[in-house]
């Protein structure tokens, strides 16, 4: 979606996408290998009763979802960051997860010419309508063209 298709309080949804246990124990082993990610026969006797997917994960699959709905073929080029992030359920191994985007607020930037800002929040649901995560992102988008440098 182009940034002048993003509008107060519009809704994106996407999804659903599973995660498998084995998807969550490679990724733990790379970015996050806590026992409660990486160790099943643990995690079962743990509080959470089963494996569970790192958080950073599913912020990945979530940005994943993002950009699938809306945010290929943007003018997106950054963020400056998450107002806020909250994990408000584990993810399981099996889940099929989806992603609610609303938009906050879109508006240009006043200090630097031809930047979009578009606030959105991201809220994702598994398969039983359990909130697992809801985040509040700001995303940057180039309105004019960019000029390129010749050699």
């Amino acid at each position: 979606m182009k940034f002048a298709e993003f509008f107060e309080g519009q809704v994106i949804e996407a999804g659903p996408v599973g995660i498998t246990a084995d998807e969550i124990v490679a990724f733990a082993r790379q970015y996050d290998p806590q026992w409660f990610h990486v160790d099943a026969e643990r995690a079962e006797a743990g509080r959470h009763g089963s494996l569970i997917a790192s958080g950073w994960q599913t912020c990945g699959l979530a940005m994943r979802m993002a950009v699938d709905a809306a945010l290929v073929g943007s003018e997106s080029f950054a963020s400056p960051g998450l107002a806020s992030l909250r994990w408000l359920h584990p993810v399981r191994p099996g889940d099929e997860l989806r992603l609610k985007a609303t938009v906050l607020e879109t508006r240009r930037s006043r200090s630097q010419a031809g930047l979009g800002i578009l606030r959105w929040r991201w809220q994702m649901f598994n398969q039983h309508g359990t909130e697992v995560l809801d985040l509040e992102a700001t995303s940057l988008f180039e309105l004019t063209p960019q000029v390129k440098d010749t050699p």
